[in-house]
């Protein structure tokens, strides 16, 4: 009767233990990195048991936000070098690990069953396309690639009628999947995970290539738990599965 208490005691103190070496690593990421992240933070919670990793995506200005407000980020990653440029200037990020690990390319968009043909920047004035996704060019990397296409291309003040703002690229994949625009400006990434709901008519030349950084964050609480998730992104356990949601090296 007397080594209950004993052993309940030493049971306590394990689990104490066990919770004190449990981690939480916070990465947040650009909406079309989700799925990628998704797999890559499984596979490295498997190889360390004790991280729990939590994966928060939205459109790159919402998360710079979020850092820049003091949310607990350790490991940021956004679709373009202009918003980590800000958060570098800001100090929410360590400059010294920032890395750019993949590139990207801008696509136009159709329903899959569409009678509509935009093989070109030019097809989207015609009548037949009346609504237009694309993501808010003030906070979304992917509203800014589209925008400075139409602008150079003379296009974007005339399409402005049309255009349906959305909150991230997978709205606007979204709008496009369900038929309730006629076109629309997502990552040829995006567009692959829903082959059965669009197609791809167009891939846009950029005169500023799509590429993504990533950095740990100057509040990180664990930074060399940051840096060690960082580095397994961008190791080649990490490289296949960004090669195989369709993300190409930088």
């Amino acid at each position: 009767m007397k080594r209950l208490p004993r052993i309940t005691a030493l049971a306590a103190l394990l689990l104490v233990t066990l919770s004190l070496q449990a981690k939480d690593l916070t990465v947040s990421a650009a909406s079309s990195l989700k799925d990628a992240f998704q797999e890559i933070a499984a596979q490295y919670e498997r190889l360390h048991p004790e991280v729990d990793v939590k994966l928060n995506t939205a459109g790159s200005g919402a998360l710079l936000q979020q850092l820049l407000q003091g949310a607990p980020v350790d490991v940021v990653a956004f679709a373009d070098q202009k918003t980590m440029d800000m958060a570098v200037e800001k100090n929410a990020v360590d400059g010294v690990s920032r890395r750019t690990f993949v590139r990207n390319d801008l696509v136009l968009i159709v329903p899959k069953n569409s009678h509509t043909s935009a093989p070109s920047l030019q097809d989207l004035n015609r009548p037949a396309v009346s609504r237009i996704a694309l993501s808010n060019p003030e906070s979304v990397p992917v509203g800014r690639y589209a925008r400075a296409a139409l602008e150079k291309a003379g296009l974007f003040a005339a399409l402005r009628p049309k255009i349906i703002t959305t909150q991230n690229v997978r709205h606007s994949l979204d709008y496009v999947a369900r038929g309730e625009v006629d076109a629309g400006f997502v990552y040829r990434t995006d567009a692959a995970l829903m082959p059965e709901k669009v197609r791809v008519t167009a891939t846009v030349a950029l005169d500023t290539p799509v590429s993504y950084p990533i950095a740990v964050s100057t509040d990180s609480r664990n930074k060399v738990e940051a840096q060690r998730f960082l580095n397994f992104v961008l190791s080649p356990q990490g490289r296949q599965v960004l090669n195989k949601y369709g993300f190409s090296r930088p």
